[in-house]
């Protein structure tokens, strides 16, 4: 089964999700332009984060599909329930930006426990392609694809710590959210090289 109906559904979904990220940030009612603008401020910090996210987990999900040339049913299932999640994504950013004034601690939580299943749901779609080369193409090159093993190790971890953080403090997850993503924009050029 060729790969490009999937690319193809797959960056619709990734679309759609970043499309729906700036459809909730809306000025309130019942105050000034400047003064709406100022106080939605926590909308486009999870807005900034979010999209940057979702940003680069299309590249990632591109940089798979390169080494990828073949697919399964398998396969497809669980790159329907990684997309599922990745349109779920603007949920829990609205709500970490509706909340970050007040309980954050919950909202923050919510939002990094998303992350961890989206971290979860990547390594599910890697590691299967991956694991024997069971779809990785003949002509990929062995040391791309141990380097992106190598980069998905952590991801778990990493959210799921995030997520933790969370009750010791919003901003630090906050923060932590947004070192990860900055991790995985340079996780090519940190876990490509040769093994």
């Amino acid at each position: 089964m060729e790969t490009a109906r999937l690319e193809t559904f797959s960056d619709g979904v990734f679309a759609i999700a970043t499309t729906l990220l700036i459809l909730d940030v809306k000025l309130p009612t019942g105050s000034s332009v400047t003064h709406g603008l100022l106080q939605i401020w926590p909308s486009y910090a999870a807005y900034a984060i979010s999209f940057l996210t979702i940003g680069i987990m299309w590249i990632n999900h591109h940089s798979i599909f390169r080494q990828i040339d073949r697919l399964d049913r398998t396969f497809l299932t669980i790159s329907v329930v990684f997309l599922m999640v990745v349109a779920f994504v603007p949920f829990p950013t609205r709500v970490l930006a509706d909340h970050l004034h007040h309980d954050a601690t919950a909202a923050a939580f919510f939002y990094g426990l998303t992350m961890t299943v989206m971290a979860c749901m990547y390594a599910c779609l890697w590691f299967y392609a991956a694991t024997g080369r069971r779809l990785i193409a003949a002509d990929a090159d062995q040391r791309v694809v141990s380097g992106i093993s190598r980069s998905y190790l952590p991801g778990v971890p990493l959210y799921a710590l995030a997520a933790a953080s969370a009750f010791l403090s919003s901003w630090l997850a906050l923060g932590l959210f947004a070192g990860i993503a900055l991790f995985y924009v340079l996780e090519s050029s940190l876990f490509g090289r040769a093994s």
